[in-house]
């Protein structure tokens, strides 16, 4: 039997289903937006090349800036933190390639002190990034 409507009485619950569809909606935009942006926020100009080898994989990336600034994987690092991230990351997955990608404005030194840093940590696999020439045939 239905029961009857009262009448003069406020509805006082408020339905936040659609509230919460919508912060779920906006969590998984963030969740997918977030590393482009982190990543573009760090502004390296790699040197040319004509040709290069892509692999895949997990890959550590090391960005050296124009003015010396040194990340691994998008998360600033000190040079002395370098060698012992390397060595923590390398034991759980000894064939991972580390990346390094420096700016072509960045001091040639500096460049050769992130790599001695690198191989001393015992990294087996190095490849330098670059920048691929489009062809202008």
């Amino acid at each position: 039997m239905k029961q009857p409507i009262k009448r003069g009485r406020v509805m006082a619950e408020i339905n936040i289903t659609p509230f919460t569809d919508v912060v779920l909606v906006l969590l998984i935009i963030f969740m997918i937006t977030t590393p482009l942006f982190v990543q573009s926020a760090i502004k390296v100009k790699l040197p040319s090349a004509s040709s290069s080898e892509t692999e895949s994989g997990k890959n550590l990336m090391i960005l050296i800036g124009s003015d010396g600034h040194v990340t691994l994987n998008s998360k600033g690092i000190s040079l002395d933190e370098l060698k012992s991230e390397l060595e923590a990351r390398t034991t759980h997955n000894p064939d991972a390639v580390v990346v390094v990608n420096a700016d072509k404005q960045v001091r040639y030194e500096h460049v050769i002190q992130v790599l001695d840093i690198t191989k001393q940590s015992g990294v087996k696999r190095l490849a330098l990034g670059v920048e691929l020439l489009k062809d202008t045939k």
